[in-house]
């Protein structure tokens, strides 16, 4: 039996999420090694950072090569790196959105997104969504839904109006002249893995512009071909003034950024980063979209999506209330709390993520293989078939 020894670092680290119980050494794509010998299969992809795999040679040599040269370098200077990823990304941001301004995470992508718009336009009223997550600092917070992030730092947040997400009827009176922007995900992730209706986004994007308000699409979790598409928002027909990007988009390595459009002022001194688009950053990002492209990742998405559907559908599971996604992103929705079945899952060698109290969350790398998706998803439907095992007797 393994038996895991306490870091020493442990008790003086601040840690504001769930301990899982595990101490994580090492990655190879889809599998993951912790400090007992015990290998699991992540169908979580680090929260989706990894979705080109953990560990990508591709991307460990651009890090690697790109350290031995120049790792700092402030925005007030160009860049080989830099440039040769605002080229790549270039590629597959709609044309009309094609500056680019790069920070280090997504919530630093949503404040961005939200400051711009606002100084765009001198407004400052925002409208998210219910159930939407965009991250915890305080810009990001305020348009994020769960009260209990928000509560603790109401006095600190702005003013923001919460919509029904996926409701049309009222969007257009809602998204009016005061409004600096409006922001969504094309799925949501952390509110239980709700893919948006075109209907709804269409009419979004009528309302602002019908309102001079700015549609920025949150592709945090999105964004880097998880969906099916490169971008989720391709699959609605929108086109956003702000596109938010992060996880996938680094290959593992810290990184963020958005795309604008002709509507977002760029002025001197209103933002900026002091590690924002380093190019070693750069680097290990231009390596994660070129494996992206080469490897035709945005189609594989889309087919392990659907053999992730087409497992979990074979025949009725206890206490499954829907299954849902998009791409390879999948929520099962259940009538019994996650949690205990994530740890029984984990104790199995498989790993998967919360979205809210009843929703399982899978986020593979969308390089896994067929094979190791295929007995995951059989660990994971056994496990399904008898949610509420029973204690031995003792």
């Amino acid at each position: 039996m393994h038996q895991r020894v306490m870091s020493r670092s442990e008790p003086r680290q601040m840690n504001f999420s769930a301990n899982r119980g595990i101490r994580l050494i090492k990655g190879e794509n889809a599998t993951i090694y912790d400090d007992c010998g015990r290998t699991y299969i992540d169908l979580a992809s680090a929260h989706g950072v990894a979705a080109v795999g953990h560990a990508h040679p591709a991307v460990a040599r651009a890090v690697a090569f790109q350290s031995q040269h120049l790792l700092s370098c402030p925005g007030s200077f160009s860049n080989d790196a830099r440039d040769r990823l605002i080229s790549a990304l270039s590629r597959v941001t709609p044309p009309a959105l094609n500056r680019f301004f790069f920070c280090n995470s997504g919530t630093e992508a949503v404040e961005a997104a939200l400051k711009l718009a606002a100084i765009s336009n001198g407004r400052s009223r925002f409208v998210a969504f219910k159930r939407s997550f965009h991250g915890r600092t305080i810009g990001a917070l305020g348009v994020t839904w769960p009260p209990g992030y928000r509560e603790p730092f109401h006095s600190l947040l702005p003013q923001v109006t919460f919509l029904p997400f996926n409701q049309v009827e009222g969007l257009i009176k809602a998204i009016d002249h005061t409004v600096a922007a409006v922001i969504v995900e094309g799925v949501q992730g952390e509110g239980g893995v709700y893919p948006a209706r075109a209907d709804f986004l269409c009419e979004i994007q009528s309302a602002c512009n019908e309102s001079d308000a700015c549609l920025i699409l949150d592709e945090i979790q999105t964004g880097g071909g998880r969906t099916g598409k490169f971008w989720a928002h391709s699959h609605f027909g929108v086109t956003p003034d702000i596109i938010c990007f992060a996880k996938a988009l680094g290959g593992g390595f810290p990184f963020g950024g958005i795309a604008c459009g002709p509507r977002i002022m760029e002025k001197p001194g209103i933002h900026g980063s002091t590690f924002g688009g380093n190019p070693v950053a750069c680097a290990a990002a231009a390596a994660a979209l070129s494996i992206i492209e080469s490897q035709d990742l945005c189609v594989m998405a889309a087919e392990k999506g659907e053999i992730i559907i087409e497992q979990l559908q074979r025949e009725p599971l206890p206490g499954v209330r829907d299954i849902r996604g998009l791409g390879c992103m999948v929520g099962i929705e259940l009538e019994y709390a996650v949690t205990p079945l994530l740890k029984r899952l984990q104790a199995r060698g498989v790993i998967a993520l919360a979205a809210g109290p009843h929703v399982m969350r899978l986020l593979p790398p969308l390089t896994i293989p067929e094979e190791q998706l295929l007995r995951a998803l059989d660990t994971l439907i056994t496990l399904l078939k008898n949610p509420h095992p029973k204690k031995p007797c003792s």
